[in-house]
Formats: structure tokens, sequence, C-alpha cells
């Protein structure tokens, strides 16, 4: 028989009802945060033009050969480090690696950095000689000690104890018939005040660029790539022989963390090729990442810090009649969800390789045309 609820009884048993369904839909400590599951990261690999340019014995390309690696599971570190080899043992260059330009004495002098953002590790070198290739040297200081830079004897040493192949005297022998044709240009002997000598290095080099004697981008020549996989794992790599006929012992943005690269693996990666020195004054990698930190997209951020550098640039003999910058500048950046950019001071263009496969595209610049020199 079915017990009749009288008016008290059932108002007593719903409000216990509707109470534990509260409490059911409710955790007992507060509102729970919601877990947004992550999308998968589309895998890009960007990089300064000459990651699309030099080629292995597979005709296979920087940006190419590290997304191929990253993708079919591969460090992205080591995968960077393999592409840019490419780059660094072509012979046929001269701003990257073993037959980059040498410096003022006819020493070929190199750099290279790289940053894990998994692993929050870094490497770099600065001025090392006989090695032909230092991004690999760079990502062992990394891996095998407790520091993030050496220079000079000490950085060979240590390649050497790594077992790198040390060659003395190493210089690619078209670099060096166009360091003796700079050294007949302009005889340092000849000019007895340092700032005349050092305008007429400069004028000499940029007129064997007018003239066709050498490569423009390879006068500052410089390879970053940066890259992110479908995990969202970020990394990065640049690699140079520096300013054509520099100061012997110059260290240029590619080697200094926060200059030439900088890694944030939770936020997005950059790297610069160009005027080192505006650079290194405004630690622009640092700038663009910490941008993109704030939520700027890739070109933005790098936009806001081409920027600053043309703010800070003041010297006449850096300007031209506009008052703008006279140097390339280039930054090469992708954040953590797989955007990326190229972005110069003036029009120039990038490498890129996504599921697409590796192109080269234009970049977007602060400054239409290019500088003057």
């Amino acid at each position: 028989m079915t017990k009749k609820l009288n008016r008290r009884d059932f108002v007593r048993t719903t409000t216990a009802a509707g109470i534990a369904a509260a409490a059911a839909s409710k955790p007992l400590f507060g509102q729970a945060p919601t877990v947004m599951t992550p999308k998968s990261v589309k895998p890009c690999v960007v990089a300064s033009s000459n990651g699309n340019r030099s080629k292995d014995a597979d005709g296979v390309t920087c940006v190419a050969k590290a997304f191929k690696m990253m993708t079919e599971g591969a460090d992205v570190l080591d995968a960077l480090v393999a592409g840019v080899s490419i780059v660094e043992l072509d012979p046929n260059q001269t701003g990257v690696g073993w037959s980059g330009l040498p410096n003022a004495d006819g020493v070929v002098q190199l750099d290279a950095s790289c940053m894990h953002g998994p692993k929050k590790r870094a490497g770099a070198v600065a001025g090392i000689e006989g090695v032909r290739a230092p991004a690999r040297v760079a990502q062992l200081v990394a891996e095998e000690t407790d520091h993030h830079l050496l220079v000079g004897k000490g950085a060979q040493d240590f390649a050497r104890g790594m077992g790198i192949k040390i060659e003395e005297g190493l210089i690619n022998e078209t670099a060096r018939k166009q360091w003796l044709e700079w050294k007949r240009r302009t005889d340092p002997l000849h000019y007895l005040d340092p700032k005349t000598r050092a305008q007429a290095w400069y004028d000499a080099g940029m007129q064997m660029v007018r003239e066709g004697l050498i490569d423009g981008e390879h006068y500052w020549g410089t390879i970053n790539c940066d890259a992110v996989n479908a995990k969202g794992e970020i990394c990065g790599v640049t690699t140079t022989s520096g300013l054509a006929w520099k100061i012997p012992g110059r260290a240029g943005d590619s080697p200094i963390l926060g200059a030439g690269l900088y890694v944030d693996g939770d936020v997005g990666a950059a790297g610069s090729t160009g005027r080192g020195e505006a650079n290194l004054y405004n630690l622009s990698s640092f700038v663009i990442v910490e941008e993109m930190r704030r939520g700027a997209h890739p070109k933005d951020a790098a936009m806001t810090a081409l920027k600053r550098v043309a703010k800070n640039t003041i010297e006449k003999r850096l300007l031209n009649s506009k008052g703008q910058p006279n140097f390339g500048l280039s930054f090469y950046c992708l954040n953590a969800k797989g955007e990326y950019a190229g972005v110069a001071m003036y029009e120039s263009t990038y490498a890129v390789c996504t599921e697409n496969g590796p192109q080269t595209l234009q970049t977007d610049a602060l400054y239409a045309g290019r500088p003057t020199d």
C-alpha cells in the first residue's frame, strides 16, 4: 500500500532532493577549472632565405631536411642542427660555416647558438676556428656542459675533446681570393686614423658587393632556423661566419642568447640575420618572444622589435637621407601554435617548410626598397 505524503513531508523531501542535486553538480571545494585539451599544432620550420637554397647530396634544403626529420620523430633540435649543417658545409656560399668570408687577418672565425625549449637548455660558441659546422659544437655545449657560451681557443679545445675534427688554417679558396682582393683595395697601413681605417674597410667591402664579387646577403652571412613540432616542442639554431673582414675577435649577435636567438618552450622562438650590432643593442629576439607571450602574432611582435631598432639608431653614419637605418636586419619567428613570420627592415625573403613543402616567401618589411649602400 502506497503511503500518502502530507504537505510538510512533500516540501521536506523535494527540498532535500534539490540540495542533493545542487551538491552533485558543484564540487565540494568550489568550481573546478575548465580543462582544455590542446589541439594538435601544425609543425613548421622557419628560417632565413638561405635555408631553402643550399642543398645536400640528395637535393634537400635545410628547412626540408629539418621538417622531414622532425615529423618522423627526431628531436627538434637534432633536426635543426642537421638542417643548418647543409648550409654550413656548402662550399658555394660565403656567409655560413667553414666557407664563410674571413676576418681582417684572413682567419675564418665562426659563431653559433642553439636553444632547446622542452629541455630548457642552451649552448653557444663564438670565435671558434678550424671547424666546418659550429652549430653542432654549440649543441654539444648545451648537452655536455653546465655552460651556455664557450669562446675562441677554449671553444676549439672543447670541440676537439668532443671528437670534432679541427683543421688548422681552414679557409675556402673562394673566400681566400675575395679576402686578398679586399686587402689589395685597402691596406690598413695607409690609414693612421682608426676611424678612417675602419670606414675604408667597410667601403671596400661594400664596393665589392656592388660589383657583384660578393653576394650582399653573404657580407653579413648567417642562417637562423627555428621549428615547432606537432607536440608543440620548440627549438632554434643560429650559425654564422660573421661580418666579412671583421676585426679579429669580433662576435656579433648570433652566439648571444636573446639577440641572435631566443626560445621559450611555452611561447615561441625568434632569430635574426643582418647587422648584428643593431640587434645586440636591442636584444631583439628576446623582445619578440616577450611580445608573443603577451599575445602578439609573430609578425606584429617582430615589427615591434624592428621599430625599436629604428628608434635607437641615431648615428648619422648608420642612417640614409630619410633618417632611416641604412642596413639590413631580418627576424624569423614562430609561436607555440605554429604561426610564423619573416619580417625585415627592408624588402627581403625568408624560408619556411610546412606540410605543403619548402617555400621561399617575401618578408613583411618596415621600409620599402633596400638599403642604399
